[in-house]
């Protein structure tokens, strides 16, 4: 494929990075659309995802310089080649320190949690289509071996140097796959968003949709690198699906306790 997407002289433009950069970008631009359906604060909705960005670009950063310090210390012009590096510890820590960052300022917005993922769910599930996309082209997460005619083929020095592909070995295109899963959910959400009949459907739809993927995508990564747990039944990720999918039955779950209370009390009134 095609980690880096073109260049100027010694100057790299990788794929991936140009390919996330949209995903975010297309990502607000649809924010702005679904906090109105939603009935939120367009402006609110929009600075909390540039602040969860920011902690989860700063953080991951901070991250790579600290575990790699020794190694800077020599060559500190390696700085410069940190933001190619792809690894699924670190997409685990920036979606955690994304999340701090967006409930800390929500929080003190006082914002309507559940009215707020509503909005926000299918602008993330069109964000990480685009990341997989990038992902694709620069053989981060890259499929196990298969002998598919849609096979893809890494040739690229850089898919091995930057995120660990295999060169020369037909493997599953497994970051299309979720891409396209991704791209459907965000749809599905889109058109669901303005149905729904109660806050918090979209959400938890939107986290069982997400672990779904995630989960079953797995069994088509190369495992290295993504933790094995459970004697190779789980691995890292799947591990997250599970907690995603439980998170959303939760808040489903919730929501129709929320509405059964809601009937029961309205009853008891009448009566």
């Amino acid at each position: 494929m095609h980690p880096v997407l073109f260049h100027f002289g010694p100057i790299l433009i990788p794929s991936y990075g140009v390919m996330t950069a949209l995903g975010v970008l297309l990502a607000l631009a649809m924010v702005l659309r679904t906090a109105r359906i939603a009935g939120g604060d367009p402006n609110e909705l929009w600075n909390l995802c540039i602040v969860a960005l920011f902690a989860a670009l700063v953080g991951t950063r901070l991250l790579l310089v600290i575990v790699n310090w020794t190694v800077l210390r020599s060559h500190p012009a390696w700085l410069l080649t940190l933001a190619m590096v792809h690894h699924p510890v670190l997409a685990g820590v920036a979606s955690l320190l994304a999340l701090a960052a967006g409930l800390v300022y929500a929080r003190r917005k006082q914002m309507p949690l559940a009215n707020a993922a509503d909005a926000l769910a299918a602008p993330l599930a069109l964000g990480l289509a685009f990341e997989q996309f990038g992902a694709l082209l620069a053989g981060s997460g890259f499929g196990t071996e298969t002998g598919r005619r849609w096979a893809v083929l890494y040739t690229s020095p850089f898919a091995a140097r930057w995120s660990g592909a295999p060169l020369g070995v037909p493997v599953h295109p497994v970051q299309l796959y979720a891409a396209l899963a991704f791209l459907t959910l965000s749809l599905a959400l889109l058109v669901w968003l303005p149905e729904r009949r109660q806050v918090g459907d979209v959400a938890g739809l939107a986290l069982l949709g997400l672990g779904a993927i995630l989960y079953f995508t797995e069994f088509l990564r190369d495992p290295a690198g993504r933790g094995i747990l459970f004697q190779g039944a789980l691995d890292g990720p799947q591990i997250t699906a599970v907690a995603l999918v439980l998170a959303g039955a939760a808040l489903l779950r919730r929501r129709d306790a929320l509405a059964a209370t809601a009937v029961e009390s309205s009853e008891a009134n009448h009566g």
